[in-house]
């Protein structure tokens, strides 16, 4: 268990069976991707995807993976995507409205990425995900004020703190109720149908 090989068998052995299972959890019902591009530390070209489906009501999103792409042009990236929902048994003719940010090589009314899948699959609309610009703006706002930088680093260690250990998050909760409890008895929180 302490050799460098046998422990990334196990890692590997550990993502495909997960995979697996949100591959299971998808019943080839419908889905959607989100997909963006990126560089790693060694500067090399990927693309990250997750997919976006309903499961017993619930809205969810899983990360899949990330591949290597020799460039990211748009259809560099169709080509990966085709791999990775054939790789998972997962047909195209299943995704509706795939997310990409708003860079040329995705949104392209002629070669974009979405133009590619579209010629597949018509019902496959594309959708720009928001969440990207946001987090573009809060990072340019960021490198400017020191203070909201020292904030959201603040945030990121405690939701990490929090998150990592089931014990705090019960406390949290607990912790959460009893303000609650306590603002309706004192009339702060208004109570009645919908309000809470």
């Amino acid at each position: 268990m302490e050799s460098s090989m046998v422990q990334k068998d196990l890692v590997n052995v550990v993502a495909k069976e997960t995979t697996k299972a949100i591959i299971n959890k998808l019943n080839n019902d419908v889905f959607a991707i989100l997909v963006d591009k990126s560089h790693d530390i060694s500067k090399q070209k990927q693309m990250a995807m997750v997919f976006c489906f309903v499961d017993k009501g619930k809205i969810k999103e899983r990360f899949i993976g990330i591949t290597h792409v020799r460039d990211t042009c748009s259809s560099t990236l169709k080509e990966s995507i085709d791999f990775l929902l054939f790789e998972h048994g997962l047909s195209i003719s299943r995704l509706r409205g795939p997310g990409y940010d708003g860079a040329s090589n995705m949104q392209d009314e002629f070669n974009g990425l979405k133009t590619l899948i579209m010629r597949e699959n018509s019902l496959a609309y594309y959708v720009h995900y928001f969440a990207h610009q946001l987090q573009l703006a809060l990072v340019a706002v960021a490198k400017n004020h020191n203070e909201i930088a020292c904030f959201f680093n603040w945030m990121a260690m405690i939701i990490n703190i929090v998150g990592g250990s089931s014990k705090r998050q019960d406390m949290l909760n607990v912790y959460q109720a009893e303000k609650v409890l306590e603002g309706l008895k004192m009339s702060v929180i208004n109570s009645g149908k919908g309000l809470n």
